[in-house]
């Protein structure tokens, strides 16, 4: 298959799943809540991206280990905000 079509392939997917946690992390911040977040599941969501990242360093893949540390920080940051915010603090009036 032609490398530039795999590449393409790779940066879509990569793309997709790094923008996948933005609008999470918008909401929570406007908001202040994260009630609906599942803590269980950011738990395992970072775990598998440290486990990506690992693997990307062993296999020597700067893109996997790359953008794998960038969804890393996406999900822990709705981790730590799920903490943050799991007090059920009201949102405050603007």
């Amino acid at each position: 298959m032609n490398t530039l079509v795999i590449n393409v392939v790779g940066v879509g997917a990569a793309l997709c799943s790094m923008t996948s946690f933005v609008p999470q992390i918008v909401k929570i911040i406007r908001e202040r809540d994260a009630e609906g977040v599942s803590l269980r599941m950011y738990v395992v969501t970072v775990t598998g991206f440290c486990l990506w990242v690992a693997y990307g360093l062993l296999i020597k893949s700067w893109p996997v280990a790359a953008s794998n540390v960038v969804n890393l920080g996406l999900a822990g940051t709705i981790l730590g905000l799920k903490w943050r915010f799991s007090g059920g603090e009201p949102p405050r009036a603007s």
